[in-house]
């Protein structure tokens, strides 16, 4: 497998899921941009609208991991191998209400295949549980097909589509 310029083997067996560190946060915003690409709300809105403010779609779409992980950073967790970065998961808590959500997941396109989305999505769901959360929300494009096929295998049941609007101001 090549990974970051390197040249690794990963079985899945091998592979590990972690709690996020902060020196991790660099590596997972690479991730996302490299993973989310056409799937990306972020892109959508900056194909329909143009640019503004001087970012782009990767910049902001990049800064919602750092978000997510500045708001619950025990609950972001990381897949590696041999110490590679392959993937990672962030979550949020609304104890209030007891649903757990997970806002971003990606996985290295180079690992892509290994199970490890879906150990990723396992290794949240747990954590909900152990948090309290009664229910678990996740959400993606239409045009994410991994998503699309990869949540309801892993006991999410589609609730409800929601249209998004958008405009220059």
């Amino acid at each position: 497998m090549m990974l970051l310029g390197l040249v690794i083997m990963v079985a899945p067996e091998s592979v590990s899921i972690r709690h996020f560190r902060a020196e991790d946060l660099p590596l997972l915003r690479r991730i996302t941009v490299d993973s989310f690409g056409s799937v990306a709300f972020d892109e959508m809105l900056e194909q329909r609208l143009g640019r503004w403010n001087e970012r782009d779609w990767k910049a902001r779409k990049a800064d919602h991991i750092d978000e997510d992980c500045a708001a619950n950073a025990a609950g972001c967790f990381v897949a590696e191998a041999e110490g590679q970065v392959l993937g990672y998961i962030t979550t949020r808590l609304d104890r209030v209400n007891g649903i757990g959500r997970i806002p971003n997941l990606a996985v290295v396109e180079e690992a892509r295949g290994l199970g490890l989305g879906r150990r990723l999505i396992h290794h949240a769901l747990d954590y909900f549980r152990e948090q309290g959360m009664a229910v678990a929300k996740i959400e993606t494009m239409a045009s994410n097909a991994i998503g699309q096929n990869l949540y309801p295998s892993c006991g999410f049941e589609e609730i409800g589509r929601q249209v998004h609007f958008a405009m220059r101001l």
